[in-house]
């Protein structure tokens, strides 16, 4: 199982969760199911769009289930 990095991606970056979601375009809502990985299934084109606005690969959005200690 996968979890995504948004949240820790955009918190290196120093981007708030609603400048982050106003940057890619995507709701606040979905931006929040997604920074709290509260999701079952993930929009690849919502994806695609958050990690331009952080300036990453959206692979590197998607990282192991437990993050290395």
């Amino acid at each position: 199982m996968a979890r995504l990095r948004i949240k820790e991606i955009a918190q290196e970056q120093q981007i708030r969760q609603n400048a982050l979601a106003q940057k890619s375009g995507v709701t606040e809502q979905l931006l929040n199911r997604y920074w709290n990985n509260n999701v079952l299934r993930v929009d690849l084109h919502e994806l695609e769009k958050i990690a331009q606005a952080l300036g990453v690969a959206p692979g590197e959005l998607i990282g192991p289930d437990h993050p290395a200690s």
